[in-house]
């Protein structure tokens, strides 16, 4: 008979290869480790379309604020200052999109539930772990399968379809920086349109804008309306991450609500768990971390990517 979660999750929790998240890593087959050297890739052809799209839209808002309504303005160092400063959110936004699109999430290792590997886990009598059916892997505490990843994926919080990948125990950070990067380049924007329609308004359309009157306004229309939705959508998702952070509760647990058979966090221990250490300036660096001479190694070793 199957066991009702809370058991099956006290039983998993209390043994300790199962608990720590690199003893996979340690006795996972060649394959596996040769798949861990390879970069995290979904081929899914909504995720990829919504990604793609994701993309467009910040090229889109960029190519607005930058030509229509800074380049044309009069004001030099206006046009200097938030120019620099929309680019450098949109790159740190878009980084942190590619980040959370191609870092692993946290994927259990596929098929590792054999009867080497039991053997290997030396349970003792009676002690109960969880075969998960859909990808047969032994499923730790907290983890859920994700249908699209076709992986279990430990603390998995949802399936973003916007990043074409999961958001789990590996990625939530970069996921995190880029709800709060999107939001700011989306209240920039919107501030922007806002300074533009008050001197449209003073009937400057000749002396400032490259642009006749009519595409102006309509290609400002579209950015308030696409700044507007991603400010709300992101601003929400972005409080939404925090509070679960906080709580140390994913969206499944709290969807589901499950009693916590862990031992919760404090507020303050989540966010270093999930940011890395002491609160410094790397939390808000989505590049913090990355190696190009070990993505490229990887390449070469493995192949450009690693679908699932």
């Amino acid at each position: 008979t199957m066991q009702s979660s809370g058991h099956r999750f006290r039983d998993v929790e209390h043994h300790p290869l199962l608990a720590d998240n690199e003893s996979y890593d340690s006795s996972s087959s060649s394959s596996e480790a040769d798949m861990a050297d390879r970069v995290w890739f979904i081929r899914d052809g909504c995720g990829m379309v919504c990604a793609i799209m994701t993309w467009l839209l910040v090229v889109y808002a960029d190519f607005v604020v930058t030509f229509v309504m800074l380049l044309p303005s009069k004001d030099f160092w206006y046009s200097v200052i938030n120019g620099v400063l929309f680019n450098c959110l949109a790159v740190l936004a878009l980084s942190s999109h590619l980040r959370t699109m191609l870092t692993d999430p946290g994927a259990v290792p596929k098929g590792n539930a054999t009867k080497e590997y039991m053997d290997n886990l030396q349970l003792k009598p009676g002690e109960v772990i969880y075969k998960c059916p859909k990808c047969c892997s032994i499923k730790p505490e907290r983890a859920h399968h994700c249908s699209i990843c076709k992986r279990c994926i430990r603390k998995m919080d949802h399936h973003c379809p916007w990043v074409n990948n999961c958001v789990g125990e590996k990625n939530q950070r970069f996921f995190v920086l880029f709800t709060m990067y999107i939001a700011l380049i989306s209240a920039h924007a919107l501030v922007l349109c806002g300074f533009q329609f008050f001197s449209c308004v003073r009937g400057q359309w000749t002396e400032l804008y490259d642009f006749s009157p009519p595409v102006t306004v309509i290609l400002m229309i579209f950015l308030c309306l696409e700044g507007f939705l991603f400010l709300t959508f992101t601003a929400v998702m972005f409080g939404t991450q925090i509070h679960s952070i906080c709580n140390d509760e994913t969206f499944f647990e709290r969807l589901k609500s499950e009693k916590p058979t862990w031992e919760r966090r404090l507020r303050w221990e989540g966010m270093k768990s999930v940011f890395g250490g002491q609160p410094s300036l790397l939390w808000i660096n989505p590049f913090a971390g990355f190696r190009i001479r070990r993505l490229l190694l990887r390449g070469k070793k493995g192949g450009p990517e690693f679908s699932v």
